[in-house]
């Protein structure tokens, strides 16, 4: 009866909240952009290895090799992760514009031009792109959100040139959004213009100087803390929390890792820890919740019901996708899992925190691809062997937390069994 009472007073406070996140146009076009970049980042991560390899080498033929070619093996970096903040800025403006119902991707190709005008720094020799990599990702929200409203405001108020139905859909576009790429260059130029001559710095500069108290928050343990403990209610409650947490924490950590990734090819010590590697191959690992240990436990159970969804979870479980044990255990309303689920995952993520800021183990230098069996992918992030050891440990201490909760399950479940065969 305690139980059901403390179930009905979270779900009727989160649910409110995670339904507004949800139906949050703004929020939810920045974590799907955010979201877009991620390949480019991985992508970007594969071509800065040769640094990593190159310091494991220190001599011999393989380091005297990439250190002869070095610009060469890292060159593509600078066109995925060195643009990262420009490709964000499109997919950000590009997916707010068609939540708006807006579908031409000339809205997406206004914000790039909008981003380059805010971020880019004229030289004597050219463009300065600083900006438009990892420390222009915040920049890039207000590019794309920027850029969507002030088209979005033109529209609705008939300032476009608006041509036959008869022309083509790809001319009728381009001349629609033509007043309203004016007027967008034409903002963007004078707050880059005010944020030199009145602020004395560019407005990348600008942006972060404000948001810095945010960013160097979101990047300690209590933040952290926070965002898994949500994460972990919503899927309590029956919905994906991830995909509703990331809308606020997607850019803190996709700039943490681009900037780390920045820093060490560069030949500096990266900062960062809450990356989206740290969350999904660390703190994440095989699932929210990190249910492998659960799984394997239902495998070995007596009870049918839950050695049958043992059996179909363990292969998803291992390349993380939970969602087959999360939904047929089920883990959702279960008061049985509730402490071992909300919680275990945050002594989980005290340890994988603890032993990256003391530097027992090494900070994210890349970004692993998702989908990977338990360890790899923090092998691939860090190039350190004892991210492997904490993930596994972190899966023993998992596996021994769900036990006692599972056998209260198991029994609950043995005994409903019993009494459908007599």
């Amino acid at each position: 009866m305690k139980n059901s009472t403390l179930q009905d007073k979270l779900s009727k406070w989160l649910m409110p909240i995670a339904n507004k996140v949800e139906n949050q146009k703004h929020l939810q076009a920045i974590k799907d952009g955010m979201i877009a970049v991620v390949p480019i980042i991985i992508v970007g991560s594969l071509f800065i290895l040769p640094i990593a390899f190159m310091n494991l080498f220190q001599s011999g033929p393989i380091h005297d090799f990439i250190a002869n070619n070095l610009d060469v093996l890292t060159y593509s970096d600078k066109f995925t992760n060195g643009l990262l903040s420009l490709y964000a800025a499109f997919f950000i403006g590009d997916s707010l514009a068609k939540k708006y119902g807006m579908k031409s991707n000339q809205y997406g190709i206004t914000t790039a031009i909008v981003h380059v005008i805010l971020s880019g720094v004229i030289t004597e020799t050219g463009i300065d792109i600083t900006y438009l990599g990892a420390q222009g990702l915040f920049t890039s929200i207000i590019s794309a959100i920027l850029t969507v409203e002030v088209t979005r405001f033109m529209i609705n108020k008939k300032l476009v040139i608006k041509l036959p139905d008869s022309v083509p859909q790809m001319v009728g576009d381009s001349f629609n959004n033509l007043f309203p790429m004016v007027m967008n260059i034409i903002i963007a130029t004078v707050i880059a213009s005010l944020a030199v001559k009145v602020g004395d710095m560019v407005f990348p500069q600008l942006v972060m100087s404000i948001l810095a108290p945010a960013v160097k928050t979101m990047d300690t343990l209590p933040a952290i803390l926070i965002v898994i403990f949500l994460t972990q209610l919503l899927w309590f409650f029956g919905l994906h929390g991830p995909a509703i947490t990331s809308a606020v924490w997607a850019p803190f950590a996709i700039t943490y890792a681009a900037e780390n990734i920045e820093v060490f090819t560069a030949g500096g010590t990266p900062e960062h820890i809450f990356t989206f590697g740290f969350f999904y191959s660390m703190i994440q690992a095989t699932g929210s919740g990190i249910t492998l240990g659960l799984v394997i436990l239902m495998m070995r159970s007596k009870a049918k019901s839950l050695n049958a969804v043992g059996k179909v979870s363990i292969i998803p479980s291992i390349f993380g996708i939970n969602e087959p044990v999360i939904f047929g255990a089920p883990i959702i309303l279960n008061p049985f899992l509730f402490i071992p689920f909300v919680f275990g995952p945050l002594v989980v993520t005290v340890l994988a925190y603890v032993a990256m800021n003391t530097g027992l183990v090494g900070l994210p230098i890349a970004n692993p691809p998702g989908f990977l069996p338990p360890g790899l992918g923090a092998f691939l992030m860090t190039l350190d062997w004892k991210a492997v050891v904490v993930v596994f440990i972190s899966l023993i201490f998992m596996t021994l937390f769900y036990y006692p909760f599972f056998k209260a399950m198991e029994s609950n479940e043995l005994k409903k069994e019993q009494q459908k065969t007599v």
